[in-house]
């Protein structure tokens, strides 16, 4: 009876750190610590030089503070980027420096690329996960995710002008040749503005969403972390030869971060 009442325990022990998200292992990850000074900064300076302002799409949230190490200091609820040309929903817990990344990446990629495959613009984003104090892929121990400071967001799907919708989960592999280009386009062009990009093909984790994040320490030296490291569109895509999309080359740094 005694050793069944200690498994007992350890197993609700080892079910309450994991529906606590704070880390049991791993040198309590979570649960000690400080943020890093860069992640206070990048929010303030991003807030004073205007890279997003507020409005009834861009919403500052009350302070998040924990549990650990998570939170961000200025929290935004963002159901509408590029002034709200770009409908994300379910909206979005970011912070501001990861706002400003994306509006930018709409405007230098994300657009384009829409306009190029499908004569349509962007309209709208599905996001499945912003702001979560958690490791990385979904892990309640280990090293930290960047969702659990308000600096990534995973994509899953985009919406077009003209109705069509685009899902990561099936265009990336199965799609037609102008869903792939375009998941293509503007998996590279993220690669381009973010630090961290990992679509399918990177991990078991990321099959259906692209997820991108500004984690400083994978920019040293001007590099970046994109995973799978992206190609050129395929040409069926279009029928004259700028089909193929010129890509610039992106080092990889480090161990896969989420």
């Amino acid at each position: 009876m005694g050793a069944r009442i200690a498994y007992l325990a350890t197993g609700l022990a080892v079910a309450a750190c994991l529906g606590a998200l704070q880390g049991c292992g791993g040198g309590g990850t979570f649960n000690s610590g400080q943020r890093a000074p860069w992640r206070q900064a990048a929010e303030d300076a991003c807030i004073a030089g205007g890279a997003v302002r507020a409005s009834s799409y861009v919403q500052q949230m009350t302070p998040i503070d924990g549990p650990g190490v998570c939170g961000l200091q200025r929290p935004l609820r963002v159901s509408g980027l590029v002034d709200g040309a770009v409908a994300l929903s379910p909206p979005a817990l970011i912070g501001c420096p990861i706002t400003a990344g994306l509006d930018r990446w709409i405007k230098a990629s994300l657009q384009p690329a829409a306009i190029r495959y499908f004569g349509s613009r962007v309209v709208g984003i599905t996001q499945i996960a912003s702001y979560s104090c958690r490791g990385r892929n979904g892990n309640s121990f280990g090293n930290i995710s960047e969702h659990a400071f308000g600096n990534a967001l995973d994509m899953a799907a985009f919406q077009l002008a003209n109705g069509q919708q685009i899902f990561v989960v099936k265009g990336w592999w199965r799609g037609t040749p102008r869903e792939r280009a375009f998941l293509q386009a503007i998996f590279a062009g993220a690669c381009n503005e973010f630090y961290t990009v990992l679509g399918p093909g990177s991990d078991r984790f990321h099959y259906n969403h692209i997820h991108v994040d500004f984690l400083q320490s994978n920019a040293s030296g001007g590099r970046h972390y994109c995973r799978p490291f992206p190609g050129t569109p395929v040409a069926e895509a279009e029928s004259e030869p700028r089909a193929t999309a010129s890509v610039m080359p992106i080092p990889f740094v480090g161990p896969g971060p989420d």
